[in-house]
């Protein structure tokens, strides 16, 4: 029983010390996916990117049926809001990966930190039995 309680302990603390770095990469990647979107913030991210896909199928509907016959090419307006509807829509999924990867990185500490305690009581406990 003794060894499986440090087992868990150990278990436990390597699962918090991932929980840390997990945060801390997080972090560290909003930073980056803001610095790269300035001058929106990531407040304004969601607000910006709704604003050109609205945009983006008010011209695509203009424009494409032409595109597609071959009567025309791409307007610099389509081009431009494609390419910025991509460009967010990008931004939004690193923004999400972020979050996601914060919250479990929380998840794993708050595990960890629970595991360490169960062996390191269970180890007293083991350790006051005999």
């Amino acid at each position: 029983m003794r060894v499986i309680a440090i087992i868990i302990a150990i278990l436990g603390l390597a699962v918090f010390a991932y929980g840390i770095l997990f945060v801390a990469q997080a972090g560290t990647a909003e930073n980056i996916v803001s610095d790269e979107i300035a001058p929106i913030t990531l407040d304004q991210l969601n607000a910006t990117y709704d604003t050109v896909v609205t945009k983006y199928t008010a011209v695509k509907a203009a424009e494409e049926p032409k595109i597609q016959a071959g009567q025309a090419a791409p307007s610099v307006t389509y081009d431009y809001l494609s390419a910025q509807r991509a460009l967010l829509g990008l931004a939004k999924s690193n923004i999400g990966v972020a979050k996601f990867v914060r919250t479990s990185g929380t998840a794993d500490i708050l595990l960890g930190l629970g595991m360490f305690l169960t062996g390191f009581w269970t180890l007293r406990k083991t350790q006051s039995a005999a």
